[in-house]
């Protein structure tokens, strides 16, 4: 990814948990900083959701074809997230240092797993860090929320 998808992802990162944040779900205030935040759920159990952000372009030219994504999310994302997960394909936008807009494909990968499961954060972790050397990336975003999840 270009540099300048960092600072796109800023953006999108902060209008994501902006958004996210808005649930059905009351927060109530947690007495250590580092701990989850406690909710107090209407409907449904507390849950972590992450959504993880992949560029679609490589930085030397070319892009993430479908098949190798899919091949990414069939091969890497989904034996270690066996319950399921989402993706979304998505558009990137920014406007570059030369003022021209800029935009790339991007596909956003949303998984739902329990408050405070540590295995989940190490999977999590191992795929960003898969998916940045396999496809030369400089970044995947990560954006973590806490919800209430009803199946």
């Amino acid at each position: 990814m270009k540099k300048s998808y960092f600072r796109r992802s800023v953006v999108v990162g902060v209008f994501s948990v902006a958004v996210l944040g808005m649930s059905g779900c009351a927060q109530m205030g947690s007495k250590e900083a580092s701990a989850a935040p406690t909710m107090a759920c209407t409907v449904g159990d507390q849950m972590q959701q992450t959504t993880l952000y992949f560029g679609m372009s490589r930085p030397a030219g070319g892009v993430v074809t479908e098949a190798q994504w899919q091949g990414f999310v069939d091969k890497e994302v989904t034996p270690r997230f066996r319950d399921g997960l989402t993706v979304f394909a998505a558009k990137g936008q920014w406007l570059g240092n030369d003022g021209k807009v800029a935009k790339e494909d991007s596909r956003a990968l949303m998984l739902i797993y329990p408050t405070n499961d540590k295995a989940s954060n190490k999977k999590i972790e191992a795929l960003r860090n898969l998916y940045r050397k396999q496809f030369q990336q400089e970044s995947v975003m990560r954006v973590d929320s806490p919800e209430c999840v009803s199946f």
